[in-house]
């Protein structure tokens, strides 16, 4: 990859941001620093969560209410809550006297007390597979059982509802290298860590350390210019930001992970005001075949982390939260029986979770499928109720404003009439 291509391509993946001192023409612009979005409306956001490797739903949100979850699952099983409103110990967290989180969640029960978290169960991909590879390309891509598809969804949300003020941080992704849900012509950089400025040419993999600012002078008249140029002034701007500086507000303690610093980071960047509309951030090792856990364990302890993570995020932005929502999900579940190694296999449905101040939480939509044998999905999954692309969508139009749903999800007949009423 030559120099000239690189300046070119304009997929840059940058990493660095933090309380920001002095605003560039690139903020100046429109009103952006502001948070004016398209309309002139406040700026939404929409922050999306992946995590990777399958996520053993039934025991994040534990039908407690289902006498065969139980005997599906003898070691695993997450214990019955001791009363109404319990919030501690080896038991589920009772939610609505079916449902309830597992006690590592318990962060997320302020916010279900106070309807700021919605979780949709039994709900996925249409596409049976259970390869990691293929789910997840699936699920990014909006395009199930289709591989191929050249762009992600949230790309394809980008590009039909252009922006020429956008700022160059209209879209970014708190990981190493692009995530497939931000593939696609429309400008998105990835930012691996606000103290660590690599540089990276979109999906390629060659850094660009040092010497960036010698290439930009060498070539600024005949290469850049637009936005390669107002790119190049961003990772300027970024790198005169010490982000220890930044001090997350009203109590908030994020986990000490890579991904409780992705989420501190996200609302950095939120409240800097640098036109953020759509985040991305994942977290792994939830393939757990043997010794998952129960109550304790490995299932637990992953879960613990997220659930603290995403607690601390919404607690950082306080009111901010109005314009935010957060939306998770995972390629797919696990098996409704547990295994012999004590753990769960690859399965099908799984459980979302969609926190904000303008959601209508304090529910679990979707209908529930149910887990007796001839319930079950090829009689060893939890079944699919909701398409996952509904949940995409209805966010999307509700919450982001694009009802484009044609485009957004090629292939699938999107309506509103398939919303399940959160927002």
């Amino acid at each position: 990859m030559n120099r000239r291509f690189f300046l070119k391509s304009g997929g840059v993946a940058l990493a660095s941001v933090g309380a920001m001192p002095v605003v560039p023409s690139f903020l100046q612009r429109a009103a952006l620093a502001q948070g004016v979005g398209q309309g002139g409306g406040r700026r939404k956001v929409l922050i999306a969560i992946f995590q990777r490797g399958a996520v053993d739903g039934l025991n994040m949100v534990v039908p407690h209410g289902e006498g065969a979850y139980y005997s599906l699952r003898p070691t695993l099983a997450i214990a019955r809550p001791k009363g109404a409103g319990a919030t501690t110990g080896e038991a589920a967290i009772d939610l609505d006297g079916f449902f309830g989180l597992h006690p590592a969640l318990a962060p997320f029960k302020p916010l279900w007390d106070t309807k700021r978290l919605a979780i949709v169960h039994a709900a996925g991909s249409p596409d049976s597979t259970r390869s990691h590879f293929d789910a997840q390309d699936y699920m990014e891509s909006a395009t199930p059982g289709r591989k191929g598809t050249p762009d992600g969804w949230l790309n394809r949300y980008l590009q039909t509802r252009p922006d020429a003020k956008a700022s160059p941080f209209r879209a970014v992704s708190m990981t190493p290298n692009m995530p497939r849900a931000l593939y696609g012509p429309a400008p998105a950089v990835a930012i691996s860590n606000l103290a660590d400025f690599s540089i990276r040419a979109g999906a390629y993999s060659r850094h660009v350390q040092g010497g960036f600012e010698a290439i930009y002078d060498e070539s600024v008249r005949d290469v850049l210019g637009g936005t390669g140029r107002e790119t190049f002034e961003a990772v300027n701007f970024l790198k005169r930001v010490n982000p220890a500086q930044y001090r997350p507000e009203n109590g908030a303690q994020y986990p000490r992970t890579p991904f409780g610093n992705s989420l501190l980071q996200i609302a950095q960047m939120i409240k800097a005001g640098v036109g953020l509309e759509v985040a991305f951030a994942d977290v792994g090792g939830w393939d757990t075949h043997s010794n998952q856990g129960g109550a304790r364990g490995q299932l637990s302890n992953l879960l613990r982390q997220f659930g603290a993570g995403l607690s601390a995020l919404t607690t950082d932005l306080g009111a901010r939260m109005d314009d935010v929502i957060i939306l998770t999900m995972s390629e797919f579940g696990r098996t409704a029986r547990e295994n012999g190694t004590r753990g769960t296999d690859h399965g099908h449905a799984n459980a979302m979770f969609v926190i904000g101040n303008g959601v209508r939480g304090g529910k679990v939509y979707g209908d529930w499928p149910g887990l007796k044998q001839g319930d079950l999905h090829e009689g060893r999954d939890l079944a699919l109720t909701t398409d996952f692309r509904d949940v995409f969508g209805e966010l999307a139009q509700k919450h982001l404003g694009n009802s484009n749903l044609k485009s957004l999800f090629p292939g699938h007949n999107a309506s509103a009439a398939k919303f399940k009423g959160m927002l």
